[in-house]
């Protein structure tokens, strides 16, 4: 646990806080780890410790934590024009640039952009066009929407309802009708004895053509993907699945919304997952690292064959009625472009391709074959450790024991800031971390692990070792 807040001022204003995925009873009597400031991949706590961010935050940071540029970039646009609006056919100079980027370097051609907040606002707002436009097309049965098991989409009714894991649906009387989830592609937990990547991602696309076809074809509106699953495990593909899925998608109509809320802007060593795992969505939805996460802003970008009919349908009401306070603020506008603008100028698809592979190497060569590790996997510059009870069995630890959330706190002790997807550790640094300090990321995990290993045989946790 993070020891108590220092400041006394600071314990007081803590004990307002409403926190987000977080056990508030916990918080509620050890208070949080304050974060008072950022450099580079590290950010320090009120306790004047210093902390490699292995997250990016949450995904996000991606130029790390002192980006001058963009510090500059709000603060101009400040000065300019703070705010205003994109309601009524309104626009601001940023904003236009910034849609005109987006279309330009989008993976498959796209027509428009939406502007929203967040990841969760840009998937709820595709869900919404999704429906205007079957309405819009004369297909009022077509809406229901498939996505996967450990799939993240968000947390907002509509996305938090695509999201498959089951804490983001217990006690919030999710998920919502019409929304459905079908096998989540993670072939070292579900793939069978003697089942090839290949074989098991035809067992998923023939599983996703059963479910459209019980459902009913002219039900189904859409199916939702991360190129790469986040919050779900960090998980990458097998091999050959998104070449079986696509097909079955537009046999039946089906629009395909790409998730590149965490792939997006280089992580996988492209510039978008879509690009890597060559996918041709009608719906692209993006965030975090679409402005380095310095300040809130998200995107859906839509296809012509989208947007006609929703344009027509709008004029038919009126108004396209959907749209927030904050959709294209000039401000977040402006820190994205000068973001889009750093990634070209640095070559950071460069940077990635040469940064990625050493993590990733890394992280096989010296985990692996560790006692506590089932699977080390991951693409460009997002991994994961999935630890387990039992190498063999691939048997994981009772939940009760809560074996992720003790790594955490162990990587804390060693210097490091994770994130326990259950007892999958992820990693996902700002995308401007160095050979040296991967190495030294690294390090630290390693004296993390060891720990754990130290407190399992002091409170007698069985472990087979193998």
């Amino acid at each position: 646990m993070s020891p108590p807040l220092a400041n006394s001022a600071q314990a007081r204003g803590a004990a307002y806080l409403l926190q987000p995925i977080t056990d508030l009873r916990t918080a509620e009597k050890t208070g949080p780890m304050v974060i008072t400031r950022g450099k580079g991949v590290r950010v320090w706590d009120d306790q004047g410790r210093d902390f490699i961010e292995t997250m990016a935050g949450l995904w996000c940071a991606s130029l790390g934590f002192e980006n001058e540029r963009l510090v500059g970039a709000a603060t101009a646009q400040l000065r300019k024009l703070p705010y205003y609006h994109a309601f009524s056919a309104k626009a601001n100079e940023p904003l236009i640039e910034l849609a005109e980027r987006l279309v330009r370097m989008a993976p498959v051609p796209m027509s428009k952009v939406f502007f929203a907040n967040s990841g969760s606002e840009a998937n709820d707002s595709a869900v919404k066009m999704i429906w205007y436009y079957n309405n819009a097309m004369g297909r009022p049965k077509k809406k229901k929407i498939i996505s996967r098991i450990k799939g993240y989409h968000g947390v907002t009714v509509a996305s938090g309802s695509l999201t498959g894991l089951p804490n983001y649906h217990r006690a919030f009387d999710l998920p919502i009708a019409g929304i459905l989830h079908t096998d989540c592609p993670h072939y070292y937990r579900f793939g069978k004895p003697g089942e090839s990547e290949e074989q098991f991602a035809s067992r998923c696309a023939e599983s996703l053509e059963a479910l459209i076809l019980k459902e009913g074809p002219d039900t189904i509106a859409a199916f939702f993907a991360e190129p790469v699953m986040g919050a779900g495990g960090a998980i990458p593909p097998p091999r050959t699945y998104f070449d079986k899925i696509q097909p079955i998608l537009q046999k039946y109509d089906i629009l395909f919304v790409a998730d590149e809320v965490i792939c997006g802007f280089g992580r996988t060593g492209n510039m978008w997952g879509s690009q890597t795992y060559d996918l041709k969505p009608d719906i692209i939805t993006c965030a975090k690292a679409l402005s380095s996460a310095y300040l809130p802003i998200s995107a859906v970008m839509v296809n012509d064959r989208v947007f006609q009919p929703m344009a027509d349908q709008s004029h038919e009401i009126g108004m396209f009625s959907h749209g927030f306070t904050y959709s294209g603020h000039p401000v977040p506008a402006a820190v994205a472009v000068e973001t889009l603008k750093i990634y070209e100028e640095t070559n950071i698809l460069d940077h990635v391709r040469r940064i990625g592979p050493h993590m990733q190497e890394g992280l096989r060569r010296r985990f692996a074959n560790h006692h506590l590790v089932g699977e080390v996997r991951g693409v460009g510059m997002v991994a994961a450790v999935e630890l387990v009870k039992n190498k063999e069995t691939k048997e994981p630890f009772d939940a009760k024991e809560k074996i992720g959330a003790r790594l955490v706190k162990c990587c804390e002790a060693q210097g490091l800031i994770c994130r326990a997807l259950v007892d999958t550790i992820a990693f996902s640094p700002p995308l401007v971390i160095t050979e040296t300090e991967t190495d030294e990321m690294l390090d630290r995990f390693a004296g993390a692990l060891d720990d754990l290993s130290n407190q399992l045989r002091r409170d007698r946790i069985s472990i087979v070792v193998g």
